[in-house]
């Protein structure tokens, strides 16, 4: 038993059943008693921040590059395609106390767009701005499986949130 067995039996039911498993539920699927799941997690908390950070530490990581919005567009992507492949991942995400999870996506969003040299009121906004959208998109994903919409369909409003970034940053040149 270990850290890293725990949690990736608990990513693997959460895969596939849409919600983090109770710690009975993980410990059965372990093949131990629920008290050893203590000794790693002091609490199911812990163990929610474990599995998810874990679980958003797999998203694209972006590289500093003159082609940011590349970049940006892969971690988009690849976020969009992690709250697909968990569909009660976002509700978990957005129900938590705790920001690691968070950290991560802000800390490669801001290695994506930092060759824009934002101010950090804007940089924060554009975030803000972008994680509601993806947030809404994946929900919009999830609720509608059997329709046309797909993580493809991201590209337009991307792309046009990506030029905003840039007429800002260009604008910004020009004061």
């Amino acid at each position: 038993m270990s850290t890293e067995k725990i949690v990736l039996k608990a990513k693997e039911l959460l895969k596939e059943e849409g919600k983090i498993p109770s710690i009975r539920k993980l410990a059965s699927a372990l093949d131990v008693d629920a008290m050893a799941i203590y000794y790693y997690f002091e609490n199911k908390n812990a163990l929610l921040e474990a599995v998810t950070v874990s679980l958003v530490d797999a998203i694209y990581d972006p590289v500093l590059s003159i082609d940011w919005h590349k970049e940006l567009h892969q971690l988009c992507l690849s976020y969009l395609q992690l709250l697909q492949d968990h569909p009660g991942l976002l509700e978990t995400l957005l129900s938590m106390g705790s920001h690691g999870p968070a950290e991560v996506f802000i800390e490669r969003f801001e290695r994506a767009v930092s060759p824009l040299n934002l101010p950090d009121t804007y940089r924060k906004s554009a975030l803000d701005l972008l994680v509601d959208y993806l947030h809404g998109f994946a929900l919009a994903l999830n609720c509608q499986q059997a329709s046309s919409l797909s993580v493809e369909l991201l590209d337009g409003p991307l792309m046009l949130y990506i030029d905003m970034l840039m007429l800002k940053k260009h604008h910004k040149k020009r004061k």
